[in-house]
């Protein structure tokens, strides 16, 4: 998709626009992730430029190719004067059109709208958007393998048979899963993790709930509607037609900043972190389940090889698990070899 030809009327010669590759993949990116900011594509793009002056006229390029739009983001309650907002970026239908014709990411149904980049899920949105750049920025300093596309949000996964009136009732819908690839000591080791971020916009039980839904996706069995057509993979979890293991889930906490803000995400992974322990779904799959608790600015500070999750579902009150890095290993897990002979099985 290094060229792009855009059709003028059947009187009129046809006009080839020639793009970046910096171009080109900022279309990638926001096909995937249908709103980023300026700063986002630029942290993820043009990290080594002192500045974003010359992504900005790549964008404006694509902007004036009826490519891309772009709005100003949404403020704070009295946030001030919507010009000292950054600018938030998504593809018009020509864009997502071009994308898709190059074949190159994989075909979403999604298509943002100006009304939907402008909605309130905007915020969410952007943060999750933060959470993958905390990976790959990460990845990028250890050497690991974590791109700028290794993370698709909103993925939905089916828990229960039938159908119910709402679509979230039938499915857990994952904020994001990240693909990311530990590289040391000769081995490459493939994880797959779920991702929540919480903005602190529903209360804790409600987020405990969302986490026990993840208990019953590890537990769902799809029943096949004809029973003497069943074979063994009928009756394995859903799950495992997706993922070579169940997927680890890190929950990111973030909120408004504020002076208090260091309390209340503690505040709320206690609470976290007492309402799963009291879920007997979840309290019978403990060992089965890896599920992690931090916030947005210890990964971002930190990176997710930091001893920054706080494991739920492990420990008594009197005496948790500590905090750990995103591999979540159980006290009792075996130290891995040294040198390991061969690459690791995925994760």
């Amino acid at each position: 998709m290094s060229t792009l030809i855009e059709h003028e009327p059947l009187d009129q010669p046809v006009r080839t626009l020639s793009f970046h590759s910096v171009a080109k993949a900022a279309l990638e990116l926001l096909y995937q992730h249908r709103i980023m900011t300026t700063a986002q594509l630029h942290q993820l793009l043009t990290p080594a430029a002192r500045g974003s002056s010359y992504l900005r006229r790549q964008l404006a390029a694509l902007e004036e190719g009826g490519l891309v739009q772009r709005l100003r983001a949404q403020g704070q309650a009295g946030g001030g004067h919507s010009f000292n907002r950054p600018y938030v970026w998504f593809l018009t239908d020509a864009g997502a059109d071009a994308v898709e014709q190059a074949a190159e990411v994989l075909a979403r149904r999604y298509r943002v709208t100006p009304e939907s980049a402008a909605s309130t899920r905007q915020a969410h949105t952007l943060a999750v958007n933060e959470v993958g750049i905390a990976f790959v920025t990460h990845a990028r300093r250890l050497g690991h393998d974590c791109t700028p596309l290794s993370w698709t949000p909103e993925v939905a996964h089916r828990i229960r048979d039938g159908q119910q009136r709402r679509f979230e009732d039938d499915h857990v819908i994952s904020d994001a899963v990240l693909h990311y690839v530990h590289v040391g000591r000769g081995a490459r080791t493939m994880l797959n993790l779920f991702i929540e971020l919480d903005r602190a916009t529903m209360t804790a039980a409600e987020l405990a709930r969302k986490v026990s839904a993840y208990g019953r996706l590890y537990e769902f069995v799809p029943q096949h509607p004809n029973r003497a057509r069943r074979s063994a993979a009928s009756t394995r979890p859903a799950w495992q037609h997706t993922y070579p293991a169940f997927p680890r889930l890190l929950i990111v906490l973030d909120g408004a900043p504020g002076p208090t803000l260091a309390k209340r995400l503690a505040d709320r992974t206690e609470d976290l972190y007492t309402l799963t322990r009291a879920d007997p779904r979840l309290a019978r799959l403990a060992r089965q389940l890896s599920i992690g608790v931090t916030t947005l600015q210890q990964l971002r500070v930190q990176g997710p090889f930091g001893s920054i999750f706080t494991p739920l579902l492990r420990g008594t009150p009197e005496e948790r698990h500590p905090p750990t890095d995103m591999l979540l290993r159980r006290p009792d897990a075996a130290v891995p070899a040294r040198h390991p002979p061969a690459p690791s099985a995925p994760r």
